[in-house]
């Protein structure tokens, strides 16, 4: 694909005056040298390196002596080219600063206590209502072995969701991360010969990511789920499109950042840094990658309905699946989920109910039963009604001869349990 100039209106944009200035021609200089040193297609990035010489030396950058405008201007201008690349500054002469307003003096925590402090990637862990289970993943973690913190808080985690019967990796804002992190969970899902990873190809020869040790429980069963968004990038791409393409999963969202060649910074001597890709990968199956398109959903949804969508699908594949209560557990959950809007008079139902009351508090019924929390009733039908916060859970009033309510019955999915309550006693 030829590399057109661009114009150069549209980078040209009246910046502040800084206390420190660059020379925009020596640093598009730089950056342009560690393309052409780096870029994994030795071909194009001498072209993408040519082309920023080019418009470097007719003056299209000049105007941009502040560094922070400077970065940005070139990273919007590289994007294109190659999704991962981005340029970024920081100033190497400045010294730590303690004024909130200088946050560009500030001293980075380390990658390490940062990886740490986030949970090695995995910001939490829940099992939704009908089992199933949510991984909220914001980045994918390095490990080296299984005695490495991430690889255990990747093991810890796979045994939280073992006995689930959906499992969905919410990615809707992870930006990448680790090839290694990508295989072995991966592996938690495929059988241990599947030939679905991706190989990387660069200048050094060819990388593939498949684990040096697979999980050793993969569940190759479970149905798989895998939330994105126009954030979802890199590795999260990578995960996303390897299950995607192997069948083991489905996509449920927006089309992901398009961001496939990894790579990593590049320094210059002028403070800049710039991403350059070192490799490209090749998934065995489409024989291609998501580069600049992204990872098409399967399930298309607004990236903040994408969790509910993907949560009804999961208990909709459950149908054929379970069987006895926990079927139920699943009907009822979907159901709950599903509902449709019912008018009710709240206070119809209001009373005492042999110890136990039901309450309306700004027209929304309430279910007490001593101290325990109370239930949030919404209805499925007339004088059917479940527990917004344990759908699995239902509360159904009964009726005299005269239309008159007389008892309300509380029933219970997952233990099986039900209780009848006879009114004003």
């Amino acid at each position: 694909m030829k590399i057109v100039p661009i114009l150069a209106a549209a980078l040209l944009f009246a910046a502040p005056v800084q206390a420190q200035s660059v020379a925009p021609r020596t640093v598009v200089a730089q950056i342009a040298q560690a393309v052409e040193d780096r870029y994994f297609d030795v071909e194009r990035g001498r072209e993408i390196a040519d082309v920023l010489r080019s418009e470097a030396e007719a003056g299209l950058y000049d105007s941009l002596t502040d560094p922070r405008d400077l970065e940005v201007a070139l990273t919007r201008r590289m994007k294109p080219l190659d999704r991962h690349f981005n340029v970024s500054w920081r100033d190497p002469s400045a010294a730590p600063a303690v004024a909130a307003s200088a946050p560009r003096s500030l001293e980075p925590v380390p990658f390490e206590v940062g990886v740490a402090r986030r949970g090695q990637g995995f910001l939490s862990v829940n099992i939704l209502p009908g089992n199933v289970a949510v991984i909220d993943m914001q980045m994918f973690a390095d490990f080296g072995g299984a005695a490495d913190p991430a690889r255990r808080q990747a093991d810890a985690v796979l045994q939280m969701v073992s006995g689930a019967d959906a499992v969905i990796f919410d990615l809707r804002d992870n930006g990448g991360g680790s090839p290694a992190m990508v295989g072995y969970l991966v592996s938690a899902f495929v059988p241990a010969d599947a030939d679905i990873y991706n190989v990387f190809h660069g200048r050094e020869g060819q990388a593939s990511e498949s684990p040096r040790e697979r999980y050793a429980s993969p569940r190759t069963d479970v149905p798989v789920f895998v939330l994105t968004s126009g954030r979802t990038g890199s590795a999260a791409e990578a995960f996303s499109y390897t299950l995607q393409a192997a069948h083991r999963a489905t996509v449920v969202g927006e089309s992901s950042a398009g961001a496939a060649n990894p790579g990593g910074p590049v320094g210059t001597p002028s403070g800049f840094s710039v991403f350059v890709s070192s490799g490209s990968p090749v998934n065995p199956i489409t024989g291609g990658n998501w580069e600049g398109t992204g990872v098409t959903p399967d399930i298309e949804a607004p990236s903040e309905r994408a969790l509910d969508v993907a949560w009804k699908a999961a208990l909709k594949a459950q149908e054929t699946r379970l069987t006895g209560p926990v079927a139920v557990e699943a009907r009822w959950t979907l159901e709950a989920l599903e509902a449709p809007a019912v008018a009710i008079d709240p206070v119809v139902y209001v009373g005492d109910y042999n110890g136990s009351s039901v309450e309306a508090v700004d027209g929304q019924l309430l279910y007490r039963s001593g101290r325990r929390p109370a239930w949030r009733l919404q209805p499925l039908s007339a004088d059917l009604f479940f527990n917004r916060d344990q759908p699995y859970r239902r509360l159904r009033f009964e009726r005299d001869a005269e239309g008159q309510i007389v008892a309300l019955e509380t029933l219970d999915a997952q233990t099986g349990a039900a209780r009848r309550l006879r009114r004003g006693e």
